[in-house]
């Protein structure tokens, strides 16, 4: 597998573990249960799951509210999607 593959899926699994992560986080506010902490939602994005934490924000409405999610998920999903097409395409 090449280094370029492996990256698609590192990015492609990390989005899908913050998409999930903001869509059980969503439920389980609505429930009053024990939360995902907001550390490790944005730990998810910066791994290199911004789009899926972006998709799982507008989707679930959730943390759409909190201009720190929705500014620090886009400025990493700007970072990372330049790092990628940089790294895929130079």
């Amino acid at each position: 597998m090449s280094w370029e593959t492996a990256l698609c899926f590192w990015l492609l699994f990390m989005s899908l573990v913050s998409f999930l992560a903001m869509g059980l986080d969503k439920r389980r506010a609505k429930k009053g249960v024990w939360r995902t902490p907001e550390k490790r939602l944005f730990l998810f994005v910066a791994l290199g799951g911004a789009l899926g934490g972006l998709l799982g924000m507008y989707l679930f409405h959730h943390k759409t509210r909190h201009w720190y999610f929705v500014v620090g998920f886009w400025a990493l999903f700007l970072l990372q999607g330049a790092g990628a097409a940089y790294l895929l395409f130079w």
